[in-house]
């Protein structure tokens, strides 16, 4: 029988809000068993170029990484948030060990071809380091990855947290019984980006596909919503989608996915 894993992505304002950050840290240390973090930023570079003049462009929900955003969202990613996560965890006794997909050869991508749009410097995931990433784990570490990965030539790649956190979920199930938890500010999936409580608590293949045309899912959640089931096709057991507290408390409203 496979050990479980809990795979937990955190982005969204979340990040942005020091005090939701905190909280939802000391929750994820509560978390018991083998567990991953894997954050985004996306907002907090957003900002930091704004304060350096550069105007940050997204196309379909993802970022265009030129030679300047790159510095920015690693120096964003990989640096200030990533440690500031991890010193946050250590303070709660949580053993984190903060990562991009360079150290120990963790993540491995390639710059995205070039088909109707030209993204630059962003990375699309090859595979997973399972053996290295589960090598922390018994070793009592909790890694936390943040949203930059390479190609092995030593070039850096900006990758979107959400697939990261996807890939991860996907290779480390053959290893483990793996539960993958998207969580940001909202409770899960609405009906209504307005309205909180209006949370579509069950997604299967077919439904999605009806929202999605119906544009009730749309813009940055759409890529999200592709990781989710790619996932699940690929031997991921659970996936859900919540608001940070989801991570310790079951009996709120949140979003199961299923295909």
């Amino acid at each position: 029988m496979k050990e479980k894993l809990t795979i937990v992505k955190v982005g969204g304002n979340v990040i942005n809000n020091p005090e939701a950050l905190l909280g939802f840290l000391l929750n994820f240390s509560k978390v018991e068993g083998n567990k991953i973090l894997v954050h985004g930023g996306g907002k907090r570079a957003t900002q930091l170029a704004a304060d350096l003049g550069i105007e940050a462009t997204i196309i379909n929900g993802r970022r265009v990484t030129d030679t300047t955003t790159l510095e920015i969202v690693t120096m964003v990613y990989a640096g200030l948030l990533n440690k500031n996560i991890t010193a946050t965890l250590q303070k709660f006794n949580c053993n984190a060990l903060g990562l991009s997909g360079a150290d120990g050869n963790s993540i491995q991508a390639h710059k995205r071809i070039v088909k109707d749009v030209d993204y630059g410097f962003a990375g699309d995931v090859d595979g997973i380091n399972e053996t290295n990433i589960a090598t922390f784990i018994k070793g009592g570490m909790t890694p936390v990855f943040c949203a930059i990965t390479h190609d092995g030539k030593g070039q850096l790649l900006n990758t979107n947290a959400d697939t990261i956190a996807s890939e991860i979920a996907v290779g480390m199930s053959d290893l483990y019984d793996v539960s993958l938890i998207y969580t940001f500010e909202k409770n899960g999936v609405l009906t209504s980006v307005n309205d909180d409580e209006s949370v579509i608590t069950d997604i299967n293949s077919e439904k999605y596909k009806q929202l999605k045309e119906q544009e009730i899912i749309a813009d940055g959640m759409l890529p999200k919503m592709e990781n989710c089931f790619d996932a699940l096709q690929k031997g991921v057991l659970e996936v859900i989608i919540g608001n940070p507290t989801v991570i310790i408390n079951k009996k709120q409203l949140f979003t199961t996915l299923t295909l």
